[in-house]
């Protein structure tokens, strides 16, 4: 099989047709991860999603001055600052709020003085929920990629760290979110703890895609979501 061009493969994937339809599935929000090599989806997109769907964008961000001058660009309602390194798939792991304080306040107050919603990307940890809000930001979104790969007595003592990260963080002032990894099976215990409001799910619903359709996992999924809050 031959290597599609690049011109074929944006024609063919368009993640704004994506926003769409998940927007009509009933996503909340839409999740834009713009990487610094570009390989998901490009300036282009960002421009397109910020002016084409009618739903609040994230956009998730490496915290660089070239990711601050477009977020300040398109005006996202948030913005998610992640660590990037360039070998991985997608992104490992949280963001070192307490490590890299200095560097990182002047990119959260510029956010925050053009009136989008910071979000921090973390761990479950105190010291990283007690930077997030020292720092400034709305938000913290607790990293469960390590639950959804843990099993037995590892996971649930992994979702107890979750709970009490969420507990902690809501304690603090801080708008609770969380995600990575989630699929059907594991997403339930996550989306019943009280204090988070929202969940970012993303890679494993476009895999659902191509058996069941995007539309059908996005509404399974707000199924999976619905039944575990009650």
């Amino acid at each position: 099989m031959s290597q599609p061009s690049a011109t074929r493969a944006a024609a063919a994937t368009d993640p704004v047709r994506a926003a769409i339809l998940a927007v009509e599935a009933g996503a909340d929000g839409i999740t834009a991860h713009l990487r610094e090599d570009r390989r998901h989806i490009s300036d282009h997109d960002i421009a397109r999603l910020a002016a084409e769907v009618d739903r609040p964008l994230n956009l998730e961000m490496a915290a660089t001055q070239e990711m601050l001058a477009i977020a300040l660009k398109h005006r996202p309602h948030a913005a998610c600052i992640v660590p990037e390194r360039r070998q991985e798939r997608t992104t490992e792991g949280g963001l070192d709020a307490a490590g890299q304080r200095e560097h990182l306040a002047p990119i959260v107050g510029a956010l925050n003085d053009a009136g989008i919603r910071v979000s921090l990307f973390i761990e479950p940890d105190t010291r990283q929920l007690e930077a997030a809000r020292a720092l400034g930001a709305a938000v913290v979104e607790l990293h469960t990629g390590r639950y959804c790969h843990l099993e037995g007595d590892a996971r649930d003592r992994e979702l107890g760290r979750l709970i009490g990260a969420a507990r902690d963080g809501d304690a603090l002032g801080l708008e609770i979110h969380a995600g990575h990894g989630l699929r059907f099976d594991n997403v339930g215990p996550v989306a019943a703890i009280p204090q988070v409001r929202e969940l970012n799910i993303g890679h494993f619903l476009i895999g659902e895609a191509v058996f069941m359709g995007l539309s059908e996992a996005i509404a399974r999924m707000r199924l999976a979501m619905a039944q575990a809050r009650l």
